[in-house]
């Protein structure tokens, strides 16, 4: 039997793609948004719970003075520091969100220039 002369197997096909249609022609989304004190986000759009966004690599090496790294330059040595501009995240920080697929990301801490 054909697939195209059965009506419940056409339904399903349309279904489908109307479906893929709606999550594939998504554009990326930005947001802004602010952490709370209990690690959750909350965007300009609805709040996201603390288990529900990741968070990019460089906000999460270390709290400000912390020594990240071992610096050697011929006799003289010493560590590396981490400055406030590279800090970890931090309640009351504004930050960018992006949207991958269903999945919020925090890409960087906004601050204002200085």
């Amino acid at each position: 039997m054909a697939y195209d002369s059965n009506d419940g197997v056409a339904r399903l096909a349309a279904v489908l793609d109307a479906r893929m249609k709606d999550h594939a022609d998504k554009p990326l989304c930005l947001d802004f948004a602010e952490i709370q004190a209990d690690g959750s986000l909350l965007s300009n759009t609805f709040p996201i719970p603390h288990n529900d966004y990741r968070v990019c690599r460089q906000l999460t090496i270390g709290k400000t003075g912390d020594a990240f790294c071992d610096v050697r330059a011929d006799e003289h040595s010493g560590k590396a520091y981490l400055p406030e501009s590279m800090r970890q995240l931090q309640a009351g920080d504004r930050v960018l969100i992006a949207w991958v697929q269903d999945t919020a990301v925090v890409i960087d801490i906004i601050t204002r220039p200085v």
